[in-house]
Parts: structure tokens; C-alpha cells; sequence
């Protein structure tokens, strides 16, 4: 996509920031697992965090079906959904222009539940695939009881767009002879060094490993 898919999603605030990618999309998604979600409901407007995974063309959440939250939700209600990346703090030689580099995506539309448990569990198996590709074979799978207490909803990407920011301060002619440091400050979530549980009589398997080494194993299959 060249232009915002609709209205909403064209972004006027520093739209040359705007990314209408597909692919750009996906990865800013992907790299992610936390999401918020705003949404009004009789008792007022409300934003919540939840874990999120992408699955072709869908974002996908997962909670208990006895929720009012999901139920909300699955009950059609107007949602909007930001994830969002910081990648650095933007040192300028003014206060006011001042930045940061980031990476963030919304999404704007209503959720849908999957309503067979054929395709409730295979979306739960792209999650767990998520998490830690390879463990959907090894862990203990969901029983019927607990699928049956599981809702998954999905929202499709059509009206979402992208929004990055990247680079250095950018001064105003005025402030360049202004004696103070200028530049990045940079900033990344770092993947510590795994934890075994201490009933763990289990060597790790490589996706505990590659995590340790900063690497996933996003080419393993389903």
C-alpha cells in the first residue's frame, strides 16, 4: 500500500513518518507480543493490555470466555489497537525538539471469534508457536475442558497503517552554535539469559538456546 486504507488510518501528524506497507506492517506486529486495546462499553472508555499474535492477515487474542472483556469483544464492539516499539531517545539542542525513534502500528475495526474448536486450537498452536517455535509438540496440549473455557478472537488488518520515526535530531538553524550534546540515546528490549525452573531435569531444546543467543527459530514449521 502506497496511501492510508481509510480515513482514519492516514496519518496527518508528521506524515512523512507514515508507513502503508504490508510488509513493514507484519514486522513491526511480529516483533511484538503485547498490544493495547481501547474500546468503550456502558460503563466507559477503557484501554487494556493484552498478549497478541499475527497470523496471516489477522491479529489474534486469546482470554477466558466468562470474561466480560472478551465478551465485549466477540460482542462486536468498535476497537482500536496500538503496538508499539522504542528504539531510541532524541537528544536535539532544543527541549522542544526533542524526539524519539520508535516503530508503531494501529489497527482500527471489530473482532471475530472462531467458533470450531478445530480452529480455536490451531490458532492456540500459532501461539504457542509465537512463544517458543517447537514447544506446540513438547508441552502438554490443551484439554477440552480448557479449550472449551478458551475464547480466540481475531481481527482482520484491513484498516491498519504503520508510523516509524528513525534517525537523528533535527535542529532548527538557530540552535546549531548551542553548546550541548546532540544526538541518540538507543534503546532495545535485551533477551536475558534463560531461567530453569528448579524441578527442570530437562537439557534445553534449541529454541531455549537460540532465545539466549538473541536468534528465533522463525523458520521452524507448525
Amino acid at each position: 500500500m502506497s496511501t492510508a486504507p481509510t480515513p482514519r488510518t492516514r496519518i496527518r501528524r508528521i506524515p512523512e513518518n507514515a508507513v502503508y506497507d504490508r510488509a513493514a506492517l507484519h514486522a513491526i506486529l511480529d516483533d511484538g507480543y503485547l498490544c493495547h486495546i481501547a474500546f468503550a462499553d456502558d460503563s466507559g472508555a477503557h484501554c487494556l493490555p493484552m498478549a497478541y499474535w499475527r497470523s496471516g492477515e489477522h491479529l489474534y487474542i486469546h482470554g477466558s470466555n466468562g470474561s466480560r472483556l472478551m465478551k465485549t469483544l466477540a460482542g462486536g464492539a468498535e476497537v482500536a489497537i496500538a503496538i508499539s516499539h522504542l528504539d531510541g531517545l532524541v537528544l536535539a539542542r532544543s527541549a522542544f525538539n526533542h524526539s524519539m525513534n520508535y516503530r508503531s502500528a494501529v489497527i482500527y475495526g471489530r473482532f471475530e471469534a472462531i467458533a470450531d474448536e478445530t480452529g480455536k486450537a490451531a490458532a492456540l498452536d500459532e501461539f504457542m508457536h509465537k512463544l517458543a517455535p517447537g514447544r506446540q509438540h513438547e508441552a502438554r496440549p490443551g484439554s477440552r475442558q480448557e479449550l472449551g473455557a478458551t475464547i480466540v478472537l481475531r481481527i482482520p488488518l484491513d484498516e491498519a497503517a504503520a508510523k516509524v520515526r528513525s534517525g537523528g535530531p533535527e535542529d532548527d538553524e538557530k540552535d546549531m552554535d548551542i553548546p550541548v550534546w546532540t544526538g541518540v540515546l538507543p534503546y532495545a528490549t535485551v533477551r536475558a539469559t534463560p531461567q530453569p525452573a528448579a524441578d527442570c531435569r530437562i537439557d534445553a531444546p534449541d529454541y531455549v538456546r537460540e532465545w539466549a543467543l538473541g536468534r528465533d527459530l522463525v523458520d521452524s514449521p507448525l
